[in-house]
């Protein structure tokens, strides 16, 4: 017996897509007048896979996979690792020092914001330091005595 856990992830996650043999027989079972529902029963697969094919036949006249949308990432996974890896090792490096690594190292040829924008997705912010006067010898032995006399201070 199959518990309600194993069922729902059997179905869950991406499948496998369809290939043409078995997208032909949808479009052939809707031509002959089978409902979506007879079809889907037939061929084994979701309801919901055969509407979408039978949609997409009828508005673009293929059922043929179509090239995704948006322009490819720039950046690998490997090419990721790589920053990832370079910024841990040095965490003050520039991103112009980082891009040109990159460069000799993978042979990625990436500008210095896309470099940010990478670490930025990645969890790595740019921060500036905060200014702190330094302590000259001069200061420090006008500052001595008067912490010296102030040691005791309570609030």
């Amino acid at each position: 017996m199959q518990t309600a856990s194993t069922n729902i992830g059997e179905r869950m996650g991406r499948s496998q897509e369809l290939s043409d043999s078995k997208r032909g027989p949808m479009i052939g079972g809707h031509l002959g007048n089978k409902s979506i529902r007879d079809i889907s029963w037939l061929l084994n697969i979701p309801r919901s896979t055969v509407s979408g094919i039978i949609t997409k036949w009828k508005q673009l006249g293929t059922t043929a996979t179509q090239p995704p949308s948006g322009r490819p990432r720039h950046m690998t996974g490997r090419g990721q690792r790589m920053l990832k890896r370079t910024v841990r090792r040095s965490r003050q490096l520039s991103a112009e020092s980082i891009a040109k690594d990159l460069q000799t190292w993978c042979g990625l040829q990436m500008s210095p914001t896309t470099v940010r924008r990478e670490l930025h997705g990645m969890g790595f912010h740019g921060r500036a330091a905060a200014s702190k006067p330094s302590i000259t010898k001069c200061n420090a032995k006008r500052w001595m005595p008067w912490c010296k006399a102030r040691r005791h201070w309570t609030l």
